[in-house]
């Protein structure tokens, strides 16, 4: 890593020193494609960081949309998250099962409800395990935390703005496998269509990982994004297929320093849905 940001990113090292800080509230924040079948509550209770809750991504969204796990009302994410422990003042650290995936995700939940005391654990939960370190399959019960949220409206964008967006100079990053951008790879949600919002650049966000599944450096976080054509310079949008991997992309940027983004929550799950939205292939 570069340097620890608690407000970002921390190393394992980081989160180890300070355990035994009463502010500090550890996240489980695991979720996997329905494709894979596993069940990462049944994870978390097999094992789990020391001290961790189990942030339901499912669960703490939108349970009105039919898309996946869109974004709560403030009212909602204040309760489920309160539930957990968590206060204003808290200084909370997320991670996941696979490395660097959905943690992102309630990263960018946390800020975009005006919360910024948040930071994503490097390498995550096999990072953690592979250095031996305290681990639990005994879950805690926390004392309700007192919690106040404020959507920040900025930091996401609809399906009608990505719209206006894919025919004007904006730029829009699809995090997804190259082959599902191409159009090649069948989505792992029935009834989508294949392909990619128009003008779209691919970033996929495992390019911007190490094989241990921590963040790649700052210089070479910036090469990969120009690399694809992406202006650092200019605003970004973020895609992918339900908002998860996009959040890695804006992570990645907040780490390097990019401030100007924004999540297009639908991502493909309601782009691939709307059949009168253009497409790309190819």
């Amino acid at each position: 890593m570069d340097h620890e940001d608690p407000n970002i990113l921390v190393s394992t090292q980081w989160l180890a020193e300070n355990l035994s800080n009463p502010n500090l509230c550890i996240l489980d924040g695991s979720w996997h494609l329905p494709t894979e079948n596993r069940d990462p509550l049944a994870e978390y209770q097999a094992k789990h960081i020391q001290g961790a809750q189990f942030f339901d991504i499912d669960a703490i969204s939108n349970k009105t949309s039919d898309l996946p796990h869109m974004i709560p009302t403030s009212e909602q994410f204040a309760k489920q998250v309160s539930d957990l422990g968590i206060s204003n003042t808290s200084q909370v650290v997320v991670y996941d099962s696979q490395g660097l995936f959905s943690a992102a995700r309630v990263w960018w939940l946390f800020r975009h409800f005006g919360l910024n005391n948040i930071a994503v654990l490097d390498g995550g939960l096999p990072k953690w395990k592979a250095e031996e370190r305290p681990t639990s399959g005994t879950p805690i019960t926390p004392v309700s935390g007192t919690l106040s949220a404020t959507a920040q409206g900025h930091l996401v964008r609809d399906a009608a703005q990505v719209l206006v967006a894919s025919t004007s100079n904006a730029q829009i990053i699809d995090a997804r496998a190259p082959a599902r951008f191409r159009g090649d790879a069948p989505e792992p949600r029935a009834g989508l269509r294949a392909g990619r919002i128009p003008n779209s650049k691919n970033v996929f966000f495992k390019s911007l990982l190490n094989a241990d599944g921590t963040l790649k450096s700052d210089a070479e976080l910036t090469a990969v994004f120009k690399a694809q054509g992406v202006d650092l310079d200019q605003p970004i949008i973020t895609s992918c297929g339900s908002g998860v991997t996009a959040s890695v992309l804006i992570l990645a940027l907040q780490k390097i320093g990019h401030n100007n983004h924004a999540l297009y929550d639908g991502s493909w799950s309601e782009w691939g849905a709307l059949h009168n939205y253009p497409i790309e292939q190819g």
